[in-house]
C-alpha cells in the first residue's frame, strides 16, 4: 500500500487499546510530529518537488505516489485529513519530518497495518535533503523498537 491508498487490512487494533503512541521523535538533523492539515502547503510543496527523487525511494516500488501530475492543494489537503483521522482513531500514523531549525517539511513517514507483519514503514524525503533517506529509515527503526508494540515491521525495502 502506498501514501494515499492505505487500508486496514487486520481484524485486530492496530495498536493496544492502552498505548499511547507517541507524538514526536527528534534527532540533530530531523523532528517528527503527526501529519494533519496545518501541514498541506509544505507538505504539498515537498512532495511535488521531488516526485521523481520519491518514486525511487525504497518502499514506493510501483511507482503510483506520488502522482506524476501532482495534485491540487484540494486533494492533498483531503489526503492529510485522512491521515490525520486515521492517526485519531489509530487506524494508521502519518508524521511529517521537520527540519529541526526552520521547521520546514523535508518528508514523511507513514506507519500503517500490513498484510504479513504488523506495521509497513514507509518514509520519504525531499530530493534537496536524500542524505537524510537512510538516517531516517534507521531513526525510525529504532524508533519502533524502541516505543512501539509492534515486532513484526516491514520495513518496505530498507
Amino acid at each position: 500500500m502506498l501514501p494515499g491508498t492505505f487500508q486496514t487490512v487486520a481484524s485486530s487494533p492496530f495498536v493496544p487499546a492502552d498505548f499511547s503512541p507517541p507524538t514526536t521523535l527528534t534527532t540533530d538533523d530531523f523532528r517528527l510530529e503527526p501529519l494533519g492539515p496545518r501541514h498541506n502547503e509544505d507538505d504539498h510543496r515537498a512532495w511535488s518537488s521531488s516526485i521523481e527523487h520519491i518514486r525511487a525511494t525504497p518502499g514506493f516500488p510501483d511507482g503510483s505516489w506520488p502522482p506524476v501530475d501532482g495534485m491540487t492543494l484540494e486533494a492533498n489537503l483531503s489526503d492529510l485529513r485522512r491521515h490525520a483521522d486515521d492517526f485519531a482513531a489509530r487506524r494508521g500514523f502519518t508524521f511529517t519530518v521537520l527540519d529541526p531549525g526552520d521547521g520546514d517539511v523535508i518528508g514523511c513517514v507513514y506507519l500503517y497495518p500490513a498484510v504479513d507483519h504488523d506495521v509497513t514503514v514507509q518514509s520519504w524525503v525531499r530530493a534537496s535533503r536524500a542524505e537524510l533517506d537512510v538516517p531516517l529509515a534507521d531513526a525510525i527503526a529504532g524508533w519502533l523498537t524502541a516505543q512501539w508494540p509492534w515486532r513484526r515491521v516491514d520495513r518496505a525495502g530498507r
